[in-house]
């Protein structure tokens, strides 16, 4: 990458922050104030350099971005651009996370891992997901691209594309407007087991009638 390009990078990643938070007033409030924006760039640094196998380096790198920032990324996570942490203090991201486009990450995240193995044992993330705040995420599995997932949530299946998972565990909904799935408005978000709930007391209700038409015709 040259260095037209790394600064366009950052530039992008400036743009990303006046995108994704409506409290960003300044160019100089940003690059100072927004400890999201410092940990993507700490990352970046750390992550060249495991994957050029100086592991020391990039974990004490790491360790050093943590203590500035609040937020912990393991220098082996693949990260994609526009990414954005707002009120990143507490988030976790685990070695073998692999994330995408157009991300945005509440405080409090956990992407963590369920096996002792050395493997794939971290969610991969799509394109344009929103996670809330405290969601935890275990274990390798799959948020497919513009999914949600709520607040506080813990999700340790796959999610798939276009879908919202809320809950403990996660239960998923499937098939919001364009408008839900833009934004992650906690006030809107369905809840699965309500809905299961409304549509079988629907369903005994027709059954009811259904009964009792059929008594008054005897």
């Amino acid at each position: 990458m040259s260095i037209r390009d790394k600064f366009n990078l950052l530039k992008e990643d400036v743009s990303t922050v006046f995108q994704k938070d409506p409290a960003a007033r300044s160019v100089l409030e940003v690059l100072f104030c927004y400890p999201g924006l410092h940990a993507i760039w700490g990352h970046r640094i750390s992550h060249f350099f495991w994957k050029h196998k100086f592991y020391f380096i990039a974990r004490f790198l790491s360790h050093l971005t943590r203590f500035f920032t609040g937020i912990e990324i393991h220098p082996g996570a693949k990260i994609g651009r526009r990414f954005f942490i707002d009120h990143g203090m507490g988030i976790v991201i685990g070695e073998t996370t692999e994330i995408g486009n157009d991300v945005l990450l509440y405080k409090g995240v956990v992407l963590g891992g369920t096996s002792l193995e050395k493997t794939k044992r971290h969610p991969t993330l799509g394109n344009n997901i929103i996670v809330g705040s405290n969601a935890i995420v275990m274990g390798a599995i799959t948020i497919g691209d513009n999914a949600r997932i709520g607040a506080a949530s813990v999700v340790t299946h796959d999610v798939p594309a276009n879908a919202t998972a809320v809950g403990i565990p996660a239960r998923v909904s499937i098939g919001q407007t364009r408008d839900e799935i833009n934004h992650l408005e906690h006030a809107k978000l369905p809840d699965p087991v309500a809905d299961a709930v409304k549509y079988v007391l629907n369903e005994q209700k027709k059954l009811e009638e259904k009964i009792k038409l059929l008594l008054n015709n005897k």
